[in-house]
């Protein structure tokens, strides 16, 4: 009788499939996952950074607590879009990023098999979800870049157009739909944003405690509880940033919040609030 030996992988990613997992894990860490936390922690300075603002004249001290959080996050903003040293780059950097995992993402989720409907376990049920919050993540993630970076109006109520020099009240346009309060469709944003980054935020903490078994950094049965227990941690604190400068956004007033930037810009439009009115809303 004669042994035949198994035919070895010849496709590219069967090849180098231990190379690529370990990359894959690790471009969802390195940049994506540390641009998520440093972008929720700065867009949830509309909250919290009232209380550490050191800036700011004597309107600043009696303003509601959101313009005093909101003009901390304007300059965060503008220290972001003026100071940091080749930007663009970083950004060519990132989006490479989400580009390469994104694709063995989407390779590794159909060329492999989910058994959920089989074994429902707690481990293959996040599994699944870790599927679908990636193909709806990277949809929100290109929304949200369309929309406040690359200038596509027509996917925003009202046509607003965010700008880094007014960043706190043009944000607030956004999931407000509108200067005298939050619209249908405004509410619809806000929706939207508040399950993008549910989602987003699993997708990374789920996929951070996969990662170290990946990399064979949890072993154990024991030592991967530890782990999950951080990740889990670690998730739920991005969510609420995520949830809470959502939340802040979408019930501030963005009239008072262009006032606080005009002043702190040294701007003195005349034109005032009209300005700021989206453009099939009548200018108040």
């Amino acid at each position: 009788m004669t042994n035949v030996a198994p035919a070895k992988p010849t496709g590219f990613f069967e090849r180098h499939y231990f190379l690529l997992r370990r990359l894959h894990s690790l471009s969802g860490i390195l940049p994506i996952g540390v641009f998520l936390i440093n972008h929720l922690l700065t867009n949830s300075s509309a909250a919290w950074g009232a209380l550490v603002l050191r800036e700011g004249g004597e309107a600043a001290a009696v303003a509601p607590w959101w313009v005093r959080g909101g003009e901390y996050f304007w300059r965060e903003v503008r220290w972001i879009n003026t100071q940091v040293p080749n930007l663009v780059l970083i950004e060519i950097a990132l989006w490479g990023a989400i580009a390469f995992h994104s694709i063995l993402g989407f390779y590794y989720a159909f060329s492999g098999s989910s058994n959920t409907h089989r074994y429902a376990y707690q481990a293959n049920r996040r599994y699944r979800l870790q599927r679908i919050s990636g193909y709806l993540g990277i949809l929100f993630i290109f929304y949200h870049v369309a929309t406040l970076r690359w200038g596509w109006t027509f996917l925003i109520p009202g046509g607003t157009v965010w700008s880094h020099e007014y960043a706190a009240s043009t944000l607030a346009l956004v999931l407000r739909g509108g200067t005298s309060g939050i619209t249908t469709a405004g509410l619809a944003v806000s929706i939207a944003y508040f399950l993008g980054v549910t989602l987003l935020v699993f997708h990374f903490a789920n996929g951070l405690w996969t990662a170290a078994i990946t990399w064979g950094l949890t072993i154990s049965v024991p030592a991967q509880r530890r782990w999950g227990y951080a990740c889990a941690g670690l998730g739920a604190m991005l969510m609420i940033m995520g949830w809470v400068s959502i939340f802040t956004f979408a019930t501030a007033d963005p009239a008072k919040l262009r006032e606080m930037e005009q002043r702190i810009g040294g701007r003195h439009d005349a034109s005032g609030l009209a300005e700021l009115a989206p453009r099939n809303e009548p200018h108040q």
